[in-house]
């Protein structure tokens, strides 16, 4: 016991968690449900298993135990990242996948534990963890209310210009499972015997979820629902968890886990960044329960409302940037079902509103006429064919001609143009079979577009890929100071396990265009190709919950859609927060307030995670000021109006958003100050 040190200084007991230290064992019990508790109890002694046993309890005296024995096991593969050619750590178009890489597996020595009360939640750091260049500490976070656990390998290296990718589990010398369990791609629950001379294999599931499953209960192991995705042109399931023996060649005993494909879809591969100095937070979230593995999944989907973007009154959910290249496929006779696969996906997945874009590589946008014009008639024809009051497929297109970089556009209704214009054409013209057509030449005709037929156009993927130093470099053209020109998109690109949010490039890119002057807005884009029901599409995907109260339907055209966009009154979310309610001194998202020293925000909530942090950004126009709230007081599955006083003196705009303990997250757009 001398060898390791015990630290209970930060550890405050309560009615819902007690820890003990005793005959070389820490015990922490919490509470994990109405009238049940849960236990695990670690080993101290440095040859053992982290983990002696996991236990439950509904209030009889001897405790239930569902496995035993578990050893955390991490395995971490270094990269090399290119800072030099491109735009530093932003860059995607990186070839990490392609260059020699070494993957080490952590070792744990048990040099000391911290037990630390968190709020609600109890973390217990066990120092003495290394792989490779990195080290740092296990971390175990138990939340009360719910047999949630989170296991983390958060590890710091001070080697530059590295990309990583993790795998993680738990393995046992002594199988405490009888079954492994999980749900297929298509949803259908599938069962192995937990054998010891099963070796380790890879398992393509739906719910990214393993179960091992005993006569006790069960144990549900899987990742962060979206951090866990590095960013990808394709969402393919590439079988992002494992059972059985010998995982990686290298690990001793049975195990299940989560895995991550270091070639990716066999593109663009970018991994995780890993600056120096940063504390990686390789984790995956445990379930502990009394139950079955079926009903155990059950209770795991609750918290990504079983991959689906859950009905919100007085909003439809909106996605964008999907080069799905459905019209190419019409044209060229693909054999396909009358409900294309990619429909479906979106229906399942609760998305109201799918926004296009066509012709990224297929297509001739710049024609011939005749060909492009056809192209854009299937496309309108097909969106029609596809659209019904419950779902609306939108055209359009992500046209990187005449602005800079890569953009997307909209318009309100079909409009037929071609982006190109000899001189002895005219702008717009009557054609006898598509009525009115537009060919367009520069970058002034195609704001006179945007402006005639009411369209908008955003930075698609700004400051990365194909628009690094977009839309900084035209900041100050008349175009972008338009209102046709709504402003960027958002998506969790590049990665960083570092960051308890996603998606930072863009939301440093909406705090400056605000202090620019400008009012603009950021929708959330997953940037896709191909789609089908199997995939992993929640994982990659967002929505944003655009304020409507009924969905436009396609022959009578879709303006509440670009009115809701530009106007910001909608928020963007990842799909487990929803904020149904923000409002700065009374007044929502979108709107202008007087000037005032005092504000007051007010936020409706709703989470399935336990919630991180608030944090309430604002800016004066020359910098931005975070106020972060911690809400570690927070349980699973809760709802709450937040209300918050702040400083707006010399603030000419206020936004809020809100992240949870797997880095999942929702954000309002802003409300402005005169």
């Amino acid at each position: 016991m001398a060898q390791v040190s015990i630290n209970l200084n930060a550890y405050k007991p309560s009615v819902e968690t007690k820890v003990n230290v005793a005959n070389k064992q820490l015990t922490a019990v919490w509470s994990s449900g109405a009238n049940q508790r849960a236990q695990m109890i670690l080993d101290l002694e440095p040859a053992k298993p982290l983990i002696h046993s996991l236990s439950w309890n509904n209030g009889k005296e001897t405790w239930q135990t569902v496995a035993s024995g578990l050893q955390p096991v991490f395995f971490l593969t270094t990269g090399k990242r290119d800072l030099v050619s491109q735009n530093g750590w932003n860059i995607f178009f990186d070839k990490t996948a392609k260059l020699p890489r070494t993957t080490y597996q952590l070792q744990l020595q048990k040099d000391s534990i911290a037990v630390i009360t968190d709020g609600s939640r109890t973390i217990i750091r066990v120092a003495g963890a290394t792989a490779g260049p990195f080290s740092g500490a296990i971390e175990i976070t138990l939340y009360n209310g719910s047999g949630l656990m989170n296991i983390a390998a958060v590890m710091t290296t001070q080697k530059d210009s590295t990309a990583i990718l993790y795998d993680a589990g738990l393995t046992a010398a002594h199988i405490p499972w009888q079954q492994i369990r999980w749900a297929d791609p298509k949803g259908v629950m599938q069962s192995v015997p937990a054998l010891q001379s099963e070796q380790s294999t890879n398992v393509a599931v739906k719910y990214r979820t393993i179960i091992g499953e005993s006569k006790a209960g069960s144990l549900a192991l899987f990742p962060a629902p979206h951090q866990y995705f590095y960013p990808l042109d394709n969402c393919f399931n590439q079988s992002f968890t494992w059972y059985g023996n010998n995982y990686n060649k290298t690990t001793q005993g049975f195990g299940i886990g989560i895995r991550q494909e270091p070639e990716g879809d066999k593109r663009w591969v970018p991994w995780f960044n890993a600056p120096p100095g940063t504390a990686q937070r390789l984790h995956f979230f445990c379930l502990l329960s009394n139950t079955g593995a079926g009903q155990t999944l059950q209770e795991v989907r609750r918290y990504t409302h079983s991959d689906t973007y859950t009905p919100l009154p007085g909003y439809k959910t909106m996605s964008s940037h999907f080069h799905q290249e459905h019209t190419a496929d019409v044209l060229n006779k693909v054999a396909m079902p009358e409900i294309p696969a990619f429909i479906q996906a979106f229906r399942e997945t609760g998305v109201n509103i799918v926004h296009l874009g066509e012709f990224h590589g297929p297509g001739h946008p710049r024609g011939p006429e005749d060909q492009r014009f056809l192209e854009q008639q299937t496309l309108f024809r097909e969106c029609e064919r596809l659209s019904d009051s419950h779902f609306l497929l939108l055209p359009g297109e992500e046209p990187n001609n005449f602005f800079g970089g890569h953009w997307m556009n909209i318009f309100p209704e079909p409009v037929y143009w071609v982006m190109d214009r000899k001189p002895s054409q005219p702008f717009v013209s009557d054609d006898p079979v598509y009525g009115k057509v537009y060919r367009v030449s520069n970058k002034e005709e195609m704001l006179q577009l945007l402006q005639k037929e009411k369209g908008m156009a955003w930075t698609a993927h700004a400051r990365t890929k194909g628009s690094t130093g977009f839309p900084d470099k035209y900041k100050e053209e008349a175009f972008f100071a338009s209102p046709q020109f709504m402003g960027a998109a958002w998506k969790a690109l590049p990665a960083d396990l570092s960051q308890p949010y996603l998606g930072k490039r863009a939301l440093d890119l909406l705090d400056d265009m605000n202090n620019w002057g400008f009012h603009k807005t950021m929708i959330a884009e997953a940037d896709l190709f191909r789609i089908t029901p199997e995939d992993e599409l929640y994982g990659h995907l967002n929505v944003n919950y655009l304020q409507l109260d009924r969905l436009p339907s396609f022959k009578d055209g879709w303006q509440p859609v670009l009115d809701a966009m530009q106007q910001g009154k909608f928020f963007v979310t990842t799909g487990e927060i929803l904020l149904p309610a923000f409002t700065v001194n009374g007044k929502p998202s979108g709107s202008t307030i007087p000037a005032a020293r005092k504000g007051v925000v007010k936020v409706s909530a709703s989470w399935t995670f336990p919630l991180n942090y608030a944090v309430i950004i604002s800016g004066d126009g020359e910098r931005s000021y975070r106020e972060k709230i911690l809400l570690h007081d927070t349980k699973a599955f809760g709802a709450r109006s937040f209300t918050f006083n702040i400083n707006l003196e010399k603030r000419k705009w206020v936004r809020v958003e809100l992240w949870d303990a797997a880095a999942n997250g929702a954000f309002t757009q802003c409300v402005w100050i005169k």
